[in-house]
This record gives structure tokens, C-alpha cells and sequence, in this order.
């Protein structure tokens, strides 16, 4: 066999950890291109997996200052892809979400990168990808684990 099944599952977790760091770098250049930076990108994504956010969830997620944390809000409600909106359950506080716009906005950030994953997955069986998204669906629950973990230690 030209391939045992430890080469194979070496070469799948040298394409794991690849894939992780390409992604890392994209994720990067394309802040850079945005002019903002990967923690305000991170602060983004999270606003829209949730629809909005307290300054303070925002900094437990970014791991930022919440001096920090305010300097970047203020960066992302400059550049209009935020709005700081009154919290109606914290008269005193407020609620980040994404302003009006900003999800096309970014969505013409990664329209290259979402015709080139479509062309590709495009390219599967039903079968390669049954098995492709439960692959990256294990992944997703091994890495919430894992962060399960060290949170608690």
C-alpha cells in the first residue's frame, strides 16, 4: 500500500494545522486590506454570529482591555460598521451591533475568497461531501471543547 493509514492521517493533520494557518494569514491580509485590524474583524464576526454584543462580551472575546475595547468600537463606529445602541436591560450600558450596511460591506471583503470556495466545494460528490462537512463539523466541536477546557483550568 503506497500510502499507510498513519502517513494519510499525518498528511490530514499537516492539512488541518495548514489549512488553520492559511486561514490565520487570510484573515489577516484582509483586515490589512479593510484598514482595520484582526481584532476588530474578530469583534465584527461576533456581532454577526450574534446580532449584538455589551462592550464587555466583546472584550472577553477579543481578550482586550476595556480601555481597549472602547478604542477599537470607536474605531469600527468611525468607519460606520457599528452601532453603540442603548441597552435596554442596563440603563447605564449599551449594545454594539453591526450598523446598517456593514454585512455587504464586508461581505465585498471576502467575494474572491467565496467564488473560489464555491468553485472548489462545487467540485465534490454528495458522498466526498458528507464526509468533508462531517469532518469540519467534529473540528469545530473538538476546538469548542478544547476551549472548554482551558477556560475552566
Amino acid at each position: 500500500m503506497a500510502n499507510s493509514k498513519t502517513e494519510l492521517k499525518n498528511r490530514a493533520l499537516a492539512a488541518v494545522r495548514d489549512y488553520g494557518v492559511q486561514l490565520a494569514l487570510f484573515r489577516n491580509a484582509v483586515s490589512e486590506s479593510a484598514g482595520l485590524n484582526v481584532t476588530d474583524t474578530d469583534c465584527l464576526r461576533l456581532l454577526f454570529l450574534k446580532g449584538n454584543a455589551t462592550p464587555s462580551e466583546i472584550a472577553k472575546y477579543t481578550g482586550l482591555t476595556s480601555g481597549a475595547t472602547t478604542a477599537m468600537l470607536d474605531r469600527l463606529e468611525k468607519a460606520g460598521l457599528i452601532d453603540r445602541r442603548p441597552n435596554p436591560n442596563d440603563r447605564r450600558g449599551f449594545l454594539i451591533a453591526p450598523a446598517k450596511g456593514s454585512g455587504e460591506k464586508m461581505a465585498s471583503w471576502f467575494a474572491s475568497a467565496r467564488k473560489a470556495q464555491d468553485e472548489m466545494i462545487s467540485s465534490y460528490t454528495a458522498a466526498e461531501l458528507e464526509i468533508i462537512s462531517d469532518v469540519f463539523e467534529r473540528f469545530t466541536k473538538l476546538w469548542d471543547d478544547e476551549r472548554g477546557k482551558l477556560n475552566k483550568g
